[in-house]
């Protein structure tokens, strides 16, 4: 251990002496203050000394069992050859071929029909009879194979050796027929387009789209990908697309000739009361619109108190039914209002018993519109066993929630397509009435399309 002692007359001094000489791995031992000079302990001046110690770093010994690292020259030339050896090499190759055999072909086309208006010695009067359309098939047959080898990934043919190009011959034995190549594959090899298709989609399942939609989208898109169309560009089609699946209904419109009666409905824990209170806000406060709240949850504990809380702060009358003729009774009281908005209990979709309770509450005055809400965090299958039970409500609009917490979004445009019920709002967070907008196709577009990957 090397142990080194250092004076200056100010600390920091002394600590960067240490840190020049001995580096950032030494250790501090003691460190005093001290005078020195003067006479008769008169005059002296104060120093501060600071003694360090470095541990010396063992040599480090070679491990025979560790590999020595290649130089820089050797590991690009096995990169190299590892991609030479990959699926890309062969298919390079395989295209460089196809390039030269082309320009021979057109070559020798242009020979043949100069052989053909020109007179011909005897030995060469049979080759001049012959017509470039024979040549020409024949090659277009071995240009087709290859395609079809490059487009269907045959990889053993591929890594085996670049793919040569015989001369074909007229006796020659015939060959298996290949499956025929489309023009649309055939486009898509050579431009490029079949991996952005297939980039998209695997996004789309990424968003859990069913395999049908992601397909019936993806048609939609083959046309442009064709004509050279860039990621980006596919990426703003495919979310117009996607916008035209979905329908909206939009805002809600005050009637003229009595109140707009609107109850929320749904499983527990989706966030119905905080929903209403934020559209209490969104329409008295930002558009000035009459409302009153009723509140049918008796159930679950601190509920009417939560919604009493926000009527208060926003000055708004709530009334509480706990039966079909209460119920009846505050819609009478309020008639004179634009909007009234019904808070329900959270029911089990499995608890079929309360939601025929809950179907008594909603079917006791007519023109009553139910709005399922429902949480983003849902897979889509439960969601279609949500839907199924209370369908036996008056469902007129789904309300999805949660959006915040949620990740995908292909169960919104899953669930539409299934049970065609149009959208109305999008709840995003707790805070009211801020977290809460109205659906659009637009709005849902961009939940399932990302502009990046």
């Amino acid at each position: 251990m090397l142990v080194k002692t250092f004076q200056a007359g100010e600390m920091s001094e002394a600590l960067r002496m240490v840190k020049a000489e001995m580096g950032l791995d030494a250790m501090i031992l003691s460190s005093k203050k001290a005078r020195r000079g003067g006479i008769l302990g008169y005059f002296s001046k104060p120093y501060f000394e600071v003694t360090a110690a470095l541990e010396p770093r063992p040599a480090q010994r070679s491990n025979p069992y560790r590999e020595e690292p290649q130089p820089v020259q050797e590991r690009e030339l096995s990169t190299r050859e590892e991609f030479q050896n990959s699926m890309l090499g062969p298919l390079a190759r395989e295209v460089r071929e196809l390039k030269l055999r082309l320009e021979a072909l057109t070559r020798r086309d242009a020979e043949l029909a100069q052989q053909a208006v020109a007179p011909a010695p005897e030995p060469q009067q049979e080759l001049a009879q012959q017509s470039p359309r024979v040549f020409a098939k024949e090659e277009l047959e071995e240009i087709k194979k290859l395609l079809y080898n490059a487009v269907a990934g045959n990889k053993e043919k591929q890594s085996a050796r670049p793919v040569s190009f015989p001369m074909a011959s007229l006796a020659e034995e015939p060959q298996p027929e290949q499956p025929e190549l489309t023009r649309q594959t055939i486009v898509q090899a050579v431009r490029g387009e079949q991996p952005l298709l297939d980039m998209l989609a695997e996004e789309l399942r990424g968003e859990e789209l069913g395999s049908q939609t992601v397909e019936l989208l993806l048609e939609q898109l083959r046309a442009p990908a064709e004509d050279g169309a860039c990621l980006d560009e596919l990426r703003g089609l495919l979310a117009e697309a996607v916008a035209g699946m979905v329908k909206c209904s939009g805002s809600l419109r005050m009637k003229k000739t009595g109140p707009r009666i609107m109850a929320l409905v749904g499983p527990t824990g989706v966030g119905k009361t905080t929903t209403i209170a934020k559209l209490a806000a969104m329409h008295a406060l930002n558009r000035g619109v009459s409302v009153a709240m009723i509140t049918t949850d008796n159930f679950r504990v601190g509920a009417v108190e939560q919604l009493k809380t926000y009527a208060k702060i926003m000055d708004l009358p709530l009334e509480v039914a706990s039966s079909g003729v209460e119920l009846n009774a505050a819609l009478a009281k309020h008639s004179d209002k634009d909007l009234i908005l019904i808070d329900t209990a959270g029911r089990s979709p499995k608890d079929s018993e309360r939601i025929d309770e809950l179907r008594g509450y909603l079917e006791c005055t007519p023109g009553i519109e139910a709005y399922l809400c429902l949480s983003a965090t849902t897979r889509s299958y439960e969601l279609d066993e949500v839907i199924a039970t209370f369908g036996v409500l008056p469902i007129s609009r789904l309300l999805f929630t949660k959006l915040d917490e949620s990740r995908k979004f292909g169960c919104i445009v899953e669930t539409y397509l299934k049970h065609k019920l149009p959208l109305s709002y999008l709840s995003t967070g707790q805070k009211v009435p801020e977290d809460l907008e109205v659906a659009t196709p637009r709005k849902i577009a961009s939940l399932v399309v990302k502009e990046s990957a």
